[in-house]
């Protein structure tokens, strides 16, 4: 195995994550301006539901399909691989059906009997008709993940993403409102689906089917190739057993970023939610970076696990997570800086949220450092140190919501999800580093963290008042608003590379990493380079 796997994997699919993230704000953007903030209220309150229903309906299977498949891709048993996806695909597709009925069923008094948004109604009904193709998706996800191919979960991706923005603005533009916007979701996973299939049956089933095998075992404790209904549901109990935290972790996760966005929903008007959804997307900006390397940890710890090699799995943590700080922790130092220019030009008219922004930032910095530390325990077995944790840090959350938003409005929802996350993020980093036994080179970090607050006091210190006022004709002050804001991100990236090279903080792999994305980056690639080279001189 390849000590660059984390690296490799993380850098295909924080490309394909930054695309995404871009078409993610074409989507919102589009929807903010054609539905106006009660409309897009609406939505920010119906998109969290979509994620409750889909990872129910998954419970937790394609992490534990990933999980399995490197496992026994590493012990090369291509048997119990096939009948991993053939059982995983059983349970998902039932479970997909019974949590579509239960939504449309729950859907009117959830949203006028807890929510009191009689506009809510259609949409949540329209959710049900996401989840029979969202779970088929999932489950090819995981099975990619398994053995990381990580440009098909890309590919994949873009099929469901294009899709959605196309339709939804379409069918909101025939008068369907926010349910358009729902529908068009549920079209955007039909065609992730049919992609995901094709890309299946071209790069894997054929490829395990034809495999030779060593060993013609099913598992480990039996000799005899037969895979019986009774060994199907022993398959079916250790899925689970490793699924059912999975899936509770995800949708504690779920409730962590979207907690606030629901008690707003209860306690304020709908444009209020609008606000806080527009706010909440571009906090959201760093966990491109540790869902990225997240995805690419679990499977490489699962397989070293597997094959006891304590120096690789050395390695694969302390480079997760040094390559989760070294870029996330200046991106959400500068959202913090930068949020009321940002939120200005990206959503003009939701200004309301910028405060809410600047707190939010802080707090999605610690959940992407817990992202990373719950994919390790994923990987080692341990789903339930996040699960556990998940289930006190939603409580917090909650509370700290019910107390604060009726006094501090929106703000006060940012407040709670920050303290929340932090406390989620000590809890789960502290008990997966105990667990693994891997000390962290925290000498490191120290200096990642000098860099960044230095970055941040300097950014501080730069008028940012005409990034978002001008006199001149709006499209002209857009213009100029988003080059003044490139501008300032160049500077403030250019103060933390000079500040963190000068004491010492780049390792020749950080710079290695960093020349692999700018070749992958077309015009900008010679500059990058050039800048690479540079840094190579100086790297320790």
């Amino acid at each position: 195995m390849s000590s660059t796997k984390i690296a490799k994997g993380s850098l295909v699919m924080l490309i394909g994550s930054f695309i995404f993230r871009i078409g993610g704000f074409v989507y919102r953007i589009s929807l903010a301006y054609l539905l106006g903030p009660t409309g897009y209220g609406i939505l920010g309150l119906t998109l969290p539901l979509i994620g409750v229903l889909q990872l129910s309906a998954e419970g937790g299977i394609p992490p534990a399909i990933a999980k399995y498949i490197a496992q026994y891709e590493a012990l090369n048993q291509p048997a119990m691989i096939r009948q991993i996806i053939k059982t995983s695909f059983k349970l998902i597709i039932v479970m997909g059906l019974l949590l579509s009925l239960t939504i449309f069923i729950l859907a009117k008094p959830l949203a006028l009997d807890v929510l009191h948004q009689p506009l809510a109604v259609v949409p949540f009904q329209a959710v049900a008709l996401i989840t029979p193709f969202s779970v088929i998706t999932g489950e090819l996800k995981g099975v990619f993940q398994g053995f990381y191919q990580m440009r098909n979960l890309v590919i994949t991706k873009a099929f469901e993403q294009s899709f959605t923005i196309t339709f939804a603005i379409l069918l909101i533009i025939a008068n369907f409102y926010v349910a358009g916007a729902v529908i068009g979701t549920a079209i955007g996973y039909m065609a992730a689906g049919v992609a995901a299939f094709i890309l299946f049956r071209k790069h894997v089933w054929k490829h395990i089917k034809g495999k030779p095998r060593r060993s013609r075992r099913l598992n480990p404790h039996n000799h005899n190739d037969t895979f019986t209904f009774r060994k199907e549901l022993r398959l079916v109990k250790m899925l689970i057993f490793f699924s059912v935290p999975v899936v509770f972790s995800s949708l504690g996760e779920l409730f962590m970023y979207d907690m606030g966005t629901w008690v707003i929903g209860a306690y304020l008007p709908a444009q209020f939610v609008g606000y806080y959804a527009a706010a909440s997307p571009i906090a959201r900006l760093p966990l491109i970076i540790s869902m990225s390397v997240a995805t690419a940890v679990l499977p490489a710890t699962s397989a070293a696990l597997s094959v006891n090699n304590r120096d690789l799995i050395t390695t694969y943590v302390n480079q997760a997570y040094r390559y989760v700080i070294i870029v996330v922790l200046p991106a959400s130092l500068g959202i913090a800086v930068l949020a009321t220019p940002i939120i200005s030009l990206i959503f003009p008219g939701y200004e309301l949220g910028s405060e809410a922004l600047k707190i939010l930032a802080l707090g999605m910095l610690f959940f992407t450092l817990y992202t990373v530390s719950g994919s390790i325990a994923q990987g080692m077995g341990k789903p339930v140190i996040p699960m556990v944790a998940l289930a006190i840090g939603t409580v917090i959350e909650l509370s700290l919501s019910v107390v604060l938003v009726p006094k501090y409005g929106i703000n006060g929802a940012a407040l709670a999800t920050t303290i929340s996350t932090f406390l989620l993020m000590v809890m789960v980093a502290w008990r997966t580093l105990m667990h693994v036994k891997v000390r962290l080179h925290y000498g490191d970090f120290g200096k990642i963290v000098i860099a960044s607050v230095i970055m941040a006091i300097i950014l501080l210190l730069i008028p940012t008042t005409y990034a978002y006022t001008s006199a001149y004709h709006m499209s002209i002050a857009k213009i100029l608003a988003f080059v003044y804001i490139m501008v300032l991100a160049l500077i403030g990236a250019l103060i933390y590379i000079f500040i963190l090279t000068l004491i010492g903080g780049v390792k020749k792999n950080d710079v290695d990493a960093f020349m692999k994305l700018g070749n992958k980056l077309g015009p900008l690639a010679p500059f990058i380079r050039k800048l690479a080279i540079l840094l190579m001189r100086f790297a320790t």
